[in-house]
């Protein structure tokens, strides 16, 4: 049974090293992140699932101590997923970029509440099969909780990866209105075509939600929204 879940963007550049000189424009948004893992480790979960946008190739799932690096943005760093005293075997397939991030979140807060697996979703992946995938991930433990990765739309700007498109605000208010207030329904409907062209990464994992929060009743907390460099951020703490 679901019984909390954050959901934090995973922009490489949360990572100090990464964002180099830019690093205290993201301060606000590390914060939020920090806070949002906290609501997970008060809840006392038997399982932490840590779910992020990947390729189809890469979905995992990841075990505990699995390494990712961030080397491909220009960085000697590397971390491993909740590390493990010993990473297990099969841990040697690198972490998705998102998941990396999370693993960062975890290593920066001192994660320690629970065992944990890594998961990529396939950005693709349509809403039912995410729903029911969600399902499946709230059936496995008695208190399950999950960290969701994903930004919203890369488009609120001209200067935004996508450049600009004038739905990407109306996109990023309802999915974030829908974090805040815990709503499975909401994000079951957002739209899976309009995602796509908007450039949002975080579509198919929120509607995993969705479905591992069905019948659960958490209530949300909207910690922190924004759209530095043209793209929607938000966090969201559920318990």
């Amino acid at each position: 049974m679901l019984i909390a879940a954050a959901c934090c963007p995973c922009p490489p550049l949360l990572v100090p090293e990464v964002a180099a000189g830019a690093a205290g424009e993201l301060d606000a948004l590390r914060a939020a992140c920090a806070d949002a893992i906290g609501v997970l480790a008060a809840a006392r979960p038997d399982r932490l699932h840590v779910l992020g946008p990947a390729p189809a190739g890469g979905v995992g799932p990841y075990p505990q101590g699995a390494p990712g690096s961030f080397r491909g943005f220009g960085v000697d760093l590397s971390v491993r997923l909740a590390a493990a005293p010993e990473a297990p075997t099969g841990a040697a397939r690198g972490l998705p970029p998102s998941l990396a991030v999370g693993a960062w979140l975890l290593e920066r807060t001192g994660w320690s509440a629970a065992p944990v697996t890594g998961l990529g979703v396939d950005e693709s992946l349509d809403t039912a099969r995410c729903l029911e995938s969600g399902r499946e991930l709230a059936a496995g433990a008695e208190r399950v909780a999950l960290l969701v990765l994903g930004d919203g739309t890369a488009c609120r700007t001209p200067k935004a990866p996508g450049s600009y498109d004038e739905r990407a605000a109306g996109f990023d208010e309802a999915a974030a209105r829908a974090l805040g207030a815990a709503d499975p329904a909401a994000l079951t409907a957002l739209d899976a075509r309009q995602a796509r062209a908007l450039r949002v990464s975080g579509r198919s994992g929120w509607q995993v939600l969705a479905g591992a929060a069905r019948g659960a009743a958490l209530t949300g907390r909207l910690l922190y929204e924004d759209a530095p460099y043209g793209v929607g951020y938000y966090v969201a703490a559920w318990s």
